[in-house]
């Protein structure tokens, strides 16, 4: 069953989405080459702490940290630890966290240092391609409206989509129903409607869809090396179209237009 939010909740949802934000302002200042994972990681769970949040990943199915860091081929689930940013990496920071009972979810990929056209095209697309989903999160369109069109996004230019893992709805839990596609499943899947709250989150890939995950149980990588790119947004449904929670001004992130 898909819940549907009142205006109460979908404020404190808001609160929750401003601390994962303010959590991702900081951790863009960071990316720099030289710098450790676990540093990004420390201080973004020192900020979600300091204004009255939890972190909603630490200890979620046992997960060791408080952010998700995926580095060039990895796709999720990155675990922040002795790694340093290299110049030339794409570097994707999720983060969640919960407020009140409620939660914010939201991710976004960044360029450490000068990046190759390659990956400049990959980070820009996959970031067009999550604002595009968020118009289609509209009352009276169809579930499978948000993964239609991240597909053709993605196709049109030349990247593929991972099948393999998919946005959700998120509000007392991190993850709820629905489980929301990024690629076309040509059902309509159900009817939007306004109040439903999903978190919306693209990857795409520079090579194959494929995926494949490494032995420490958590980070998901590319199946042939190639880099992928990561966003996403907590998304309240609306009759013109999504109404973003998680808004964060930090550089390439939630501002692509067609």
């Amino acid at each position: 069953m898909i819940a549907i939010r009142t205006e109460k909740e979908i404020d404190l949802m808001r609160q929750a989405n401003a601390i994962v934000a303010h959590a991702h302002k900081l951790a863009a200042t960071m990316i720099q080459p030289g710098v450790r994972t676990d540093e990004i990681d420390r201080a973004v769970e020192a900020l979600i702490l300091s204004e009255g949040g939890k972190p909603a990943f630490k200890g979620y199915r046992g997960y060791p940290a408080s952010t998700c860091i995926s580095i060039e081929e990895e796709v999720v689930h990155g675990i922040p630890g002795a790694r340093k940013l290299q110049a030339g990496q794409v570097v994707s920071i999720d983060i969640g966290a919960s407020y009140k009972g409620y939660f914010g979810d939201a991710a976004v990929t960044h360029a450490c240092g000068g990046v190759d056209l390659l990956r400049v095209r990959l980070l820009d697309v996959t970031d067009l391609a999550l604002s595009r989903a968020i118009r289609q999160a509209r009352t009276g369109g169809h579930l499978n409206d948000i993964g239609k069109v991240i597909e053709q996004t993605a196709h049109d230019a030349g990247f593929s989509v991972v099948r393999d893992y998919v946005g959700h709805g998120i509000g007392t839990q991190m993850h709820e129903e629905p489980q929301v596609l990024n690629f076309d499943n040509r059902m309509p899947g159900p009817e939007l409607r306004e109040g439903m709250v999903l978190a919306i989150e693209p990857m795409l890939n520079a090579g194959t869809d494929a995926v494949r995950s490494k032995s420490d149980g958590w980070t998901v990588v590319t199946a042939d090396g190639k880099p992928s790119a990561h966003f996403e947004h907590t998304v309240v449904v609306r009759e013109a179209g999504g109404e973003i929670l998680s808004w964060c001004d930090a550089p390439m992130w939630g501002d692509k237009q067609d």
